[in-house]
């Protein structure tokens, strides 16, 4: 798979948590850090998403939020 997005990070599916509509996949990426994404619960099946799966987190973003407590 070759992409134009630079952000990506190979991992196992640790967690599949599906909703009505979206489906949260819980990504474990090397050094034991985890990324979560909101995807369909259609894409999920379709991309045959459950625990153990190897799989590569691609982030495009073309913005950052960052919050503070004050």
């Amino acid at each position: 798979m070759r992409l134009s997005a630079r952000n990506q990070f190979p991992g196992t599916v640790k967690t599949v948590t599906p909703g009505a509509v979206m489906c949260e996949v819980v990504i474990e990426i090397p050094g034991g850090h985890e990324i979560v994404s909101a995807i369909t619960v259609e894409s999920a099946r379709k991309l045959g998403l459950v625990p153990g799966r190897k799989v590569v987190a691609v982030i495009k973003s073309t913005e950052v939020m960052v919050g503070v407590d004050d």
